[in-house]
């Protein structure tokens, strides 16, 4: 799919709306100037002492009513160009959020450049409107209508007014676009590092402070913020040299209008009162060319933003094609579990799986083993759904994991490390993994993991309060009141995520008994780090640096696999207690 730009299709869908703000502005501004040039007109008038006050009634109603206008017009301004900005971001943020989710499922956009995208690159769009598009339009509007009207009276000082002028529409604009185009480039790079510096510190805060390495973080971190406070500050030096420079040309342009005037009276040409008028209509004028120099040196970030947003839109299209593509290619339609030349990263440059294929058929299980970092949480988040390949597919009973993410869990059931228990009875419990199941049929679960009688026992049996996290119960009871839920959830495929972490040796071998017991005739995929009771799988697969180290039934493994041999050895003193 092509991308369509940021702007121009959005002003075509609102072009009326668009007039209409830019009309209302011009009125504000035009009201601000006639107000200016009639009180000058106005005060002139008064000090020649007129015989009657009906003398100057044309221009005090004048100052009324332009007064009033200018006020007017500039609040409809900014109800109309609000509205139009808020329907803008409004289409905008949906394309943005539909974008960065297919960039996020190819992990191509990190959490530091989602933020960039959707605090800063959003704003600026929003910030091109409000600040650099409709005053700049308004302000080229109103200096070419201003020196037209100028030409009534004389053409050669209109010129020469338009070529001065030209300094702050034109020439500081430019100049300061040049001065910032790299340094604001410097700049926006520096806020989206910090973003991903500081996001990736806190996701990974234990790490720090495990390795006694916060200090470096945040030494790190302050030299990036110094570096960033350093180009703020030689940007806001270059804005207050601007800012004087531009006074004194504003000064300057007084002093010509109040030179040409005057020769003008002098000649006959204009009435003395029409002096203060042109002087005075000079600093609304003014206050509209100033604010130019400003809205074009942000010029470059809105590049930058656009550009930024186009190479992710186009990512995010590209990766989907491609998906699609694989998707429909590799897909097979009779196996519970399949992974087909599946790679991943969550950095592209260090993938954690490559090129990993295997598959599982109904009612078949699986020990991954694999060193922590060898990619067995990633094949679970795959699995879940919750991540999807860079390249391959991942699918379960013939769809793509993709197509039924949004009730995966029909599909798939996970047993944790350490299930969480609610502060509720042990029926409401046990009864998460089927809200509408009876309470004979938790019961019969219960009784499947060996837990029943426990329950009964209880002071209320299974309406006993289980307190906060469980805590009145054993690891091994807590793990067990996880499968029963299990039961009751009844997918047709469970993963074990080293369920038997933290347990002793004895309730660890009666915990994994009864765990492929009740599970018989499921797809099992079980992650652990060691080989207790592994024998139990119908395959073993290794993972290291995200690839099949070796696979094969443990007996195979057993006979024809030396480092199998080992492995299992130094494992089996903790089988066999």
């Amino acid at each position: 799919m092509v991308s369509k730009g940021w702007f121009i299709p959005y002003i075509k869908e609102n072009q009326k709306l668009f007039a209409l703000v830019l009309f209302l502005g011009a009125i504000a501004v035009f009201s601000a100037s006639m107000l200016m040039y009639t009180s000058g007109f106005l005060i002139s008038k008064a000090a020649t002492r007129p015989e009657n006050i009906l003398m100057v009634y044309v221009p005090i109603v004048a100052v009324r009513t332009f007064g009033i206008s200018r006020s007017a017009a500039r609040y409809a301004e900014r109800l109309a160009s609000h509205q139009l900005i808020l329907t803008m971001i409004e289409k905008m943020r949906v394309r943005l959020y539909d974008m960065a989710e297919r960039s996020a499922k190819q992990t191509k956009l990190g959490t530091g450049e989602m933020l960039g995208l959707l605090s800063d690159d959003v704003e600026r769009l929003q910030d091109a409107y409000l600040k650099t598009i409709f005053p700049s339009i308004g302000a080229l509007l109103l200096y070419a209508a201003s020196i037209g009207a100028l030409g009534l009276f004389s053409w050669p000082f209109a010129g020469l007014m338009l070529i001065y002028m030209a300094l702050l529409v034109f020439v500081f604009p430019y100049v300061t676009v040049l001065v910032n185009r790299a340094r604001q480039t410097q700049m926006k790079k520096g806020r989206n590092e910090l973003y991903s510096h500081l996001t990736d510190a806190v996701m990974g805060v234990s790490d720090w402070l495990f390795s006694g390495r916060q200090k470096d973080f945040v030494d790190e971190y302050e030299k990036k913020e110094a570096q960033l406070l350093a180009l703020e500050a030689a940007k806001h030096r270059f804005i207050r040299l601007r800012q004087f420079l531009a006074q004194l040309i504003i000064g300057g342009a007084v002093v010509l209008v109040v030179y040409w005037s005057g020769s003008v009276v002098q000649s006959g040409s204009m009435s003395h009162t029409l002096i203060a008028a042109f002087v005075l209509v000079l600093f609304p004028l003014t206050e509209a060319f100033l604010p130019l120099s400003d809205a074009a040196g942000d010029i470059p970030v809105y590049q930058h933003a656009v550009s930024r947003l186009h190479h992710y839109e186009k990512l995010s299209y590209e990766g989907e094609s491609e998906r699609k593509t694989v998707d429909q290619s590799a897909v097979s339609q009779n196996k519970a579990v399949s992974f087909e030349q599946v790679s991943f990263g969550y950095d592209l440059h260090q993938p954690v799986l490559k090129q990993l294929s295997f598959s599982l058929k109904q009612g078949e299980s699986l020990a991954l083993l694999g060193k922590s970092g060898a990619g067995k949480s990633t094949i679970l988040k795959l699995l879940e759904g919750a991540v999807v390949p860079n390249q391959g597919a991942v699918s379960i009973q013939g769809k793509p994991v993709e197509s039924i993410r949004e009730n995966v869990s029909t599909y798939v059931s996970v047993l944790n490390q350490q299930p969480y228990l609610f502060d509720t009875s042990v029926l409401n419990n046990i009864r998460l993994g089927s809200p509408h199941a009876t309470e004979e049929q938790v019961k019969e679960a219960a009784r499947q993991v060996q837990l029943h009688d426990t329950i009964e026992s209880l002071p209320e049996g299974y309406h006993t309060g289980v307190q906060e996290t469980g805590i009145r119960f054993s690891g091994g009871e807590r793990q067990r009141m996880a499968l029963a839920r299990i039961l009751l959830q009844n997918t047709p495929i469970v993963v074990l995520d080293e369920p038997t972490v933290g347990l002793d040796p004895r309730t660890e071998r009666e915990l994994l008994e009864t765990i492929f017991r009740v599970l018989k005739g499921k797809t099992v995929i079980w992650i652990t780090h060691h080989l207790t009771g592994c024998e139990a799988c119908d395959r073993i697969m290794f993972i290291e640096g995200g690839q099949i180290e070796m696979q094969g039934e443990h007996q195979e493994l057993l006979k024809e696999n030396p480092r199998y041999q080992k492995l299992y050895e130094m494992d089996r003193p903790f089988s066999t207690i």
